[in-house]
């Protein structure tokens, strides 16, 4: 079955996701030279150097590598937690929409979701959701974060918030993981690095295959025994790859290289929202355009299908954030001529 930018003319802007990147020409270089091994017996020196680098980069211990977000997510839960235990998240967060009910099915807990503010919370609303020591009450086991926030619109939790909640987990006794798929766009956005960002969470999961344009891969950072705990769930949910430095070698280029120029999707996402802004039929917050997700709504628009239906027609690919609601992302793989040129095409399919 043909995708849908293949069903396409092309050129084709593809604002769906920065998961469609494609890897650059270095990776794809760096693949097919890569030196490999078996990485279930810790023997492929390409996965090595890249957890060891990741660990480096994030101000930790150690690393593992894995084949998806999710899978990183979940390991984190399930060793931080126990079955029968509450997990405090945000009511978007990617835990919660797009995980398959993992929580539950994996490690038998199940969510405590609290709404925040453009998707921040805040210790204050994290407080008062844990649970009471009562022995027929679940007991909160872990508090799970994102950074930058998708469902919000890419929106970023600055640091300050994140020291007091992690003081506040610290004298409650409940371990902080953050779910960065993003973290780097968050980093870049606050203009920090980010170990600094997530030195006090006890785990941290970061993906390779979004912005950073690598095919394959996320990372999870923590203490040296949270990773050798990690690394038994990673077998036991099917995630032990073994000549994976082919993936791994694509993974250093995106840690080393793609960083520093995420602050390009910012620019062109910014320019999206302050051309969707002018438009009339547009509803959008632009203070929540932080970095390179744009969400918005159009007035008087219930589904947004047939608009998404249009776009696609004149050869730009959308999301839908929400049966009213069109997302776009930015990306390595699509310039601001293409953005521009994706606005101009926007305004004409919403009149």
């Amino acid at each position: 079955m043909a995708s849908e930018a293949e069903t396409l003319s092309s050129p084709v802007i593809d604002l769906r996701s920065d998961t469609v990147t494609k890897p650059t020409a270095a990776m794809r270089a760096a693949m097919a030279e890569a030196e490999v091994g078996d990485d279930v017996y810790s023997e492929d020196p390409t996965v090595n150097r890249l957890e060891a680098r990741a660990a480096e980069v994030f101000g930790r211990e150690a690393a593992i590598f894995v084949p998806t977000g999710s899978m990183g997510n979940q390991i984190a839960i399930k060793l931080h937690t126990q079955s029968g235990q509450e997990v405090i998240c945000e009511a978007r967060g990617h835990v919660v929409d797009w995980e398959m009910a993992a929580v539950s099915a994996i490690s038998g807990c199940h969510l405590r979701t609290i709404p925040g503010e453009r998707g921040v919370l805040r210790w204050e609303q994290i407080k008062a959701a844990i649970a009471p020591k009562l022995y027929y009450r679940p007991q909160t086991g872990l508090i799970e974060l994102e950074n930058s926030h998708n469902m919000a619109g890419g929106t970023v939790t600055p640091l300050d918030v994140y020291e007091e909640i992690w003081h506040g987990a610290r004298d409650a006794g409940i371990p902080v993981h953050l779910d960065g798929a993003r973290v780097f766009n968050a980093a870049a956005a606050l203009g920090i690095d980010v170990a600094t960002l997530t030195s006090g969470f006890q785990s941290v999961m970061f993906c390779l295959s979004k912005g950073l344009c690598a095919p394959v891969g996320s990372v999870l950072v923590g203490s040296r025994r949270f990773i050798e705990r990690a690394r038994s769930v990673r077998k036991m949910l099917g995630g032990g790859m073994r000549q994976a430095g082919i993936l791994a070698a694509a993974g250093l280029i995106a840690l080393e290289e793609m960083p520093q120029r995420l602050h390009e999707d910012h620019s062109n996402a910014r320019l999206l929202a302050e051309g969707l802004a002018a438009l009339p039929q547009v509803e959008i917050d632009l203070d929540a355009v932080q970095t390179n997700i744009v969400i918005f709504r159009l007035r008087g628009v219930a589904d947004v299908s047939q608009i998404l239906a249009r776009l696609k027609q004149k050869g730009v690919l959308a999301a839908a954030a929400a049966a009213d609601q069109i997302r776009f992302v930015t990306h390595h793989d699509v310039s601001r001529e293409a953005c521009q040129q994706a606005l101009a095409i926007t305004a004409e399919a919403v009149r």
